[in-house]
């Protein structure tokens, strides 16, 4: 347990890129008192993405300074390491991003919580096979994220992936227009819906359409805060903040 006066159960680095803005309100709405949020800027520009070509750019840019992040956050001594971005950490499936998982983990000396992961532990959650996944990437990212569930187990029988321009246009996308998007990917194929991107705002609605639909819905911020929660031993099941932190 730290000695933070603030702190005091636990401090939790997060690390997301400089262009993001909604990892650090959605996360720090999930804190539970005692636990501290401490953010690193992974730098990268806000650069024009129109091709699958500018999309690998993207994520080689977030790789390129991610541990310089990752080392201004352990001067605070945080006890455990949440990554705020997730294209990197699905990158060519399962095992590869397994192997990343752990080469950042033994690079800081913490565990570390992954949207990736995340989502996958709170899927065996619902023991549900069939999904359908909203993202705002392009193409090629898309495609790893299908083979990342793959591997996992799950069926992926419905992608819809939002080809944003720029990482701040992620930002961007309206409730609505993902309320639109989930209604017309649901059907009787679906059992449960994931929502990838950390700079996606999909808290709220997942939690509203979780009820309204009668499916989980597991946004992948929320996914990875309640993961990096448990992986403390912090069971606590709260109330007002989805099924995910109520029911598991």
């Amino acid at each position: 347990m730290s000695k933070d006066a603030l702190g005091w159960k636990c401090k939790f680095a997060v690390v997301a890129p400089s262009t993001n803005t909604i990892v650090q309100p959605d996360m720090d709405d999930l804190r539970l008192k005692g636990i501290t949020n401490h953010y690193g800027r992974i730098h990268i520009p806000n650069m024009k993405v129109g091709n699958d070509k500018q999309f690998v750019e993207l994520v080689d840019a977030i790789g390129a300074t991610l541990y310089d992040a990752v080392d201004r956050c352990m001067t605070c001594e945080p006890d455990h390491l949440i990554m705020g971005m997730s294209a990197l950490m699905f990158w060519g499936g399962r095992l590869e991003s397994k192997n990343r998982m752990k080469a950042l983990s033994d690079h800081c000396g913490l565990d570390v919580s992954a949207g990736s992961f995340a989502c996958e532990a709170a899927l065996k959650k619902y023991a549900i096979k069939r999904i359908a996944v909203i993202s705002p990437y392009w193409p090629v990212s898309d495609k790893n994220v299908t083979l990342f569930f793959e591997d996992c187990g799950f069926e992926v029988r419905k992608f819809r992936g939002l080809k944003c321009p720029t990482p701040v246009a992620i930002a961007h996308v309206q409730p609505e227009d993902l309320r639109s998007h989930v209604l017309e990917m649901n059907d009787n194929s679906i059992d449960a819906f994931v929502q990838v991107g950390t700079n996606l705002s999909m808290i709220d609605l997942c939690n509203e359409m979780s009820i309204e639909l009668k499916k989980p819905m597991i946004p992948i911020n929320a996914a990875t805060y309640w993961h990096a929660l448990r992986s403390r031993g912090f069971t606590d099941q709260v109330e007002g903040r989805g099924p995910l932190f109520k029911d598991h």
